[in-house]
């Protein structure tokens, strides 16, 4: 279910997955990893995954420059997730090149990559849900997610009232990535907002029960004081979950805005 506390560090998925951190992915020309170094090369394999999940696809210049890495040691971690399942190379659009050399290589998180992240007892989960379906309806579900989400929208609903319109989707973007779904605000080209979440641990059980993302949008509409819209999901097969949100300015206008008057069609009517 969402909003459940779980483990929702890379670090962890890390120490899971040993065949990702053993010194047999070392760069041969830089030297061996030391038994000693096997920790810390958990930890930096850990936020490349992180990276690459909350910002790809990403290219390897881009993971290095922000963590620091050289292009070789960027490498050795990309070739050892890459063999685990956990990423794939995807080759950049046109919009992506730049010059006439070769399309830049972009990486991207996998089913599997994104799963190791946290474990959310998929399976417990939804065997309660079909059951409280299969007993008391559909609607029984949809008011179990509303319920489920209220936890955020009651830590959160005093906050947004102290924040600036213009704020409150920042606000609610680190709200959810403290809760492990690695969500970001961005400005749009039609004056809007998007909100993208790049890890859902639910992702199976929303696929079958979509009441769960619908009682989420409602509520991201509540705090956010504004009309908001679900473009895309990870439950539906989406990369990302996306969500468009009004701006403040325009949702005003558009409540002060008088409706089309009904005169003349009623002089019409009168006068036949």
């Amino acid at each position: 279910m969402k909003y459940v506390p779980g483990r929702t560090n890379a670090e962890g998925a890390a120490r899971q997955r040993p065949s990702s951190v053993t010194p047999e992915h070392a760069d041969t020309k830089h030297g061996d990893i030391k038994h000693g170094d096997i920790g810390a090369e958990r930890g930096t394999r850990a936020r490349v995954a992180r990276l690459i999940l909350e910002h790809g696809p990403v290219t390897a210049a881009a993971l290095g420059e922000r963590l620091g890495l050289t292009p070789a040691a960027v490498r050795r971690h990309l070739d050892a997730l890459l063999t685990d399942g956990m990423i794939e190379p995807r080759t950049a659009g046109p919009y992506g090149r730049r010059g006439r050399g070769r399309p830049a290589k972009m990486f991207t998180i996998t089913d599997a990559g994104r799963s190791a992240f946290v474990h959310a007892y998929d399976d417990l989960a939804g065997s309660a849900l079909r059951f409280l379906a299969e007993r008391m309806g559909g609607e029984a579900v949809s008011e179990f997610a509303r319920a489920q989400v209220s936890g955020l929208v009651g830590m959160l609903e005093a906050v947004m009232r102290e924040v600036p319109a213009e704020q409150r989707i920042r606000v609610l973007a680190e709200a959810l990535s403290a809760e492990g779904y690695a969500a970001s605000a961005s400005k749009t080209g039609s004056g809007g907002e998007q909100l993208c979440q790049h890890h859902c641990p639910v992702a199976h059980v929303a696929a079958a029960f979509p009441q769960l993302c619908e009682a989420e949008t409602e509520a991201f509409a509540r705090l956010l004081g504004t009309p908001v819209q679900r473009l895309a999901t990870i439950a539906n097969g989406d990369g990302v979950c996306t969500t468009h949100v009004s701006s403040h300015a325009l949702a005003e206008r558009r409540v002060r805005a008088p409706e089309p008057s009904t005169s003349i069609s009623t002089s019409k009517e009168s006068g036949r």
